[in-house]
């Protein structure tokens, strides 16, 4: 059997063999539907172009090339032959709400299920086609292509998200032709498009002022002299919170983002290429808690926090480093990256009550979901909202400090290139990933006693609580042929995972507890695009999906592995555009695991689910009316409907889950989701709504678990965005997330109820320059 090294370097020769000395990887994406400034420079005539301006132009088509190159979905009107079901929101799109929470973004999307905590979108919970959206885990959540959670394998949880401001494109990519992106397959990826150095000189400044304290600076900036280009741009968003302390403390955050880019084109006789050099630097200081009410302090006022949170409070730093290359020939193209992503974060919290004799521990979730459940309900309750004191030993509040440092790193490299072979024309893609990260846990916890309203130490020493490293390394390989036939388009893939990850419990005297394993699956992918004309068609496809454990996890706790089949078609006549998929995820055996997000644990225990079936239906339609000569009004609409089902009975410690009965339904999946978008646009103004619903939620799946039978309610919230061009002068924007003042709970977890965002007004100004 081989090892990982010698498979890495078998992946290498192989590589070598192929394209010389240039490895390529996997790529990411950047365009609008109108052609940019550049691009428009770019396709000037050379007649009319000034002596150099040929070279310039050559070196522009270069880098439009490097562009489309680093794209997963593409130009909207590139999407029509997609195998996959594929959905982009475009920087035009992204800029007529200029959402800073990826959740509002994302609710646009069709067969996008999301668990909301913050209201700001700050750790999303993300899942397509009923993947559970804990923590975004069990998709795949890149950056300019390249994997940017803090450790995709080893610790799949993203608790680093990034900002949205500087996004210029979102790619939701679902299907079997999602086979080329990894490890996660069973649901999809997602992919944020930062944006390009410009082919000529051009700048941006974004300020804004909003309700509950927010502040936005953005700006950026970049050039191209000659071969060389540039890019500088810098966010800061922050707000005062939405939420009232009872002690009147700080539950707002800041966060800042700075990223540069270098770029050399070089455009030869035979090879044209281009260098890219992607560095970024991140911060994050949010006083968030996953402390929640009661239902009944939930009605009264859902914005209000205990003071038993008043101390909660996140910092992270998130740094990147990513430089890439891309080489083009006449009849093949080679995108290289390779990157290293470091993040750091503690999280001090709450996480219960010390507990013991002579009281029975409960934790915070039993308790808000009960309080008057008997005595010692009603006091715990009471000490957390600050009218009672700590005066027994077991009425002490534990606070944990949740230190752990992380880091992902890694070369990707990914070919494509055309030929005809026995009368048949083949589009390939193939690429190779050699890909490490890892988590070290460093957590504490400290004691503290409520005495007249305000935490303080009980003056005991801080204690060491979870101190382990997790460890993977691995080789990811994919070939994907696209065959045409005429009118039909037949895809056949297969992606190669192979994993070696390693377990260490670093606490004294644990040494002895650690954990090898390794994990190799092959995962074939079909699908089929047959083009009725030149604006319709219907698509199929079927994949293997795939979810590996984490290094920690025994043996016995099995990959997630299903059958995933779509079959739908599209229509785009350019005036009108629909997409009807339908999905049906075969899940043989479904792994869910427990954090402090759902389950208030740290041990990050996983559990097998068994045979689950989850089938769904997708809508995506969009429509311009042209109302006078000046004015346009475009509608769209998205809608899901997904249904899911345990085929097993099964007794389970997982809170999400408790004693199952065949039949009964996943979590946090609504049956039905709709998003619609309405417009009036001119020249100079824009005035845009949304219209977004999310059906009625499971708290948790079956029976003998605090939140069983418990559900969120449907939620309708309506966004509005207006603007006002001045031309030279700039451009002025007014906002509103959820105009109509409509808040519900949007979850009980991990502890007690936590409210959709309220009422938000935002006023801006931005120039461009």
């Amino acid at each position: 059997m081989l090892t990982l090294n010698k498979k890495l370097s078998l992946a290498v020769a192989i590589q070598a063999a192929l394209f010389g000395s240039v490895y390529a990887l996997p790529a990411y994406s950047q365009t609008t539907d109108t052609p940019s400034v550049e691009q428009n420079a770019s396709a000037q005539s050379t007649s009319e172009q000034e002596p150099g301006a040929k070279e310039a132009s050559e070196q522009a088509t270069v880098n439009d090339a490097y562009i489309e190159k680093m794209q997963i979905v593409g130009r909207k009107q590139g999407i029509s032959r997609e195998s996959g079901s594929a959905t982009l929101i475009d920087e035009l799109e992204l800029e007529k709400f200029k959402f800073d929470d990826i959740n509002r973004i994302l609710y646009q999307m069709p067969g996008v299920n999301i668990r909301e905590e913050d209201g700001y979108g700050l750790r999303p919970n993300i899942g397509f086609r009923g993947a559970t959206p804990e923590r975004s885990k069990k998709i795949n959540i890149m950056e300019d292509g390249v994997l940017i959670g803090p450790a995709p394998y080893s610790a799949a949880s993203a608790y680093y998200f990034p900002m949205m401001s500087k996004m210029t494109s979102i790619e939701v990519f679902k299907g079997p032709a999602g086979i080329k992106y990894g490890p996660n397959t069973v649901a999809g990826s997602l992919n944020m498009v930062t944006r390009a150095v410009p082919q000529v000189s051009e700048g941006m400044i974004d300020v804004a002022v909003g309700t509950d304290g927010y502040q936005k600076a953005h700006g950026h900036y970049g050039n191209t002299i000659d071969n060389f280009g540039f890019l500088v741009e810098a966010a800061h968003v922050r707000a005062d919170g939405f939420k009232q302390l009872d002690n009147g403390g700080d539950t707002g955050f800041e966060k800042s983002d700075v990223m540069a880019k270098l770029r050399y084109d070089l455009a030869g006789k035979r090879f044209d290429q281009v260098f890219e050099l992607k560095l970024a630097y991140a911060n994050e200081t949010s006083n968030e808690t996953y402390l929640g009410l009661t239902d009944a302090d939930f009605n009264a006022n859902p914005n209000r926090r205990y003071v038993a949170s008043s101390l909660d409070k996140m910092d992270w730093t998130h740094s990147q480093f990513q430089l890439s290359h891309f080489i083009s020939g006449d009849d093949f193209e080679v995108i290289t990256r390779a990157y290293r992503h470091n993040f750091d974060r503690s999280w001090f919290k709450i996480n219960g009550f010390k507990g013991g004799a002579p009281v029975v521990t409960r934790s915070l979730q039993e308790i808000l979901a009960n309080p008057d459940a008997d005595e010692v309900n009603q006091s715990y309750y009471q000490i957390l909202t600050g009218r009672q004191d700590s005066v027994a030993e077991y009425e002490k509040l534990i606070l944990g400090d949740n230190d752990r440092s992380y880091y992902s790193q890694g070369i990707q490299s990914d070919l494509s290139f055309d030929l005809d072979w026995f009368d048949i024309k083949h589009n390939v893609d193939m690429g190779v990933r050699f890909h490490q990260d890892q988590i070290e846990r460093n957590h504490t916890t400290d004691s503290f006693v409520m005495q007249s309203a305000k935490l303080v130490s009980d003056g005991n020493p801080t204690q060491a609580a979870t101190t382990d490293r997790e460890k993977t390394s691995a080789v990811s390989i994919y070939a994907k042929d696209t065959m045409t036939f005429g009118d039909l388009d037949v895809t056949a893939g297969i992606r190669g995972e192979f994993i070696e990850s390693e377990y260490q419990n670093r606490a004294p005297g644990k040494e002895g507890d650690y954990l090898d394993k390794s994990t190799r699956i092959w995962l074939p992918s079909l699908s089929l695009y047959y083009a009725l004309n030149d604006n319709a068609g219907l698509l199929f496809g079927v994949h293997e999906g795939f979810l590996p454990t984490s290094p920690k996890q025994d043996p016995s706790i099995e990959t997630e592995s299903s059958i995933n089949y779509e079959f739908g078609g599209r229509f785009n006549n350019g005036d009108v555009s629909v997409e009807l998929v339908g999905f049906f995820n075969d899940i043989s055996n479904l792994k869910e695991g427990c954090q402090f997000s759902s389950c208030g644990s740290d041990d990050d225990t996983e559990f097998n689910g068994g045979e689950v079936d989850i089938l769904g239906l997708e809508l995506t339609s969009s429509y311009t009316l042209a109302l006078t000569d000046d004015i346009d009004v475009p509608v769209s609409l998205s809608y899901t409907h997904t249904q899911s089902e345990f085929k097993t009975s099964f007794d389970s410690g997982f809170d999400m889950w408790g004693s199952v009965t065949a039949g009964d339904k996943l979590p946090y999946l609504p049956e039905n989701q709709a998003s619609l978008g309405l417009g009036l646009q001119a020249q100079s103004w824009d005035v845009n709504l949304v219209v977004r619903y999310v059906g009625e939620m499971l708290e948790a799946s079956g029976e003998g678990v605090v939140l069983s039978g418990v559900k969120t309610k449907a939620l309708t919230t309506l966004d509005m965005s207006a603007s006002y061009d001045f031309d030279t002068f700039g451009k002025v924007y007014l906002k509103a997330d959820n105009v109509l003042d409509n808040q519900e709970i949007v979850s009980r977890r991990p502890y007690g109820a936590r409210p959709s965002k309220p009422q938000q007004f935002q006023l801006g100004y931005q120039y461009q320059f």
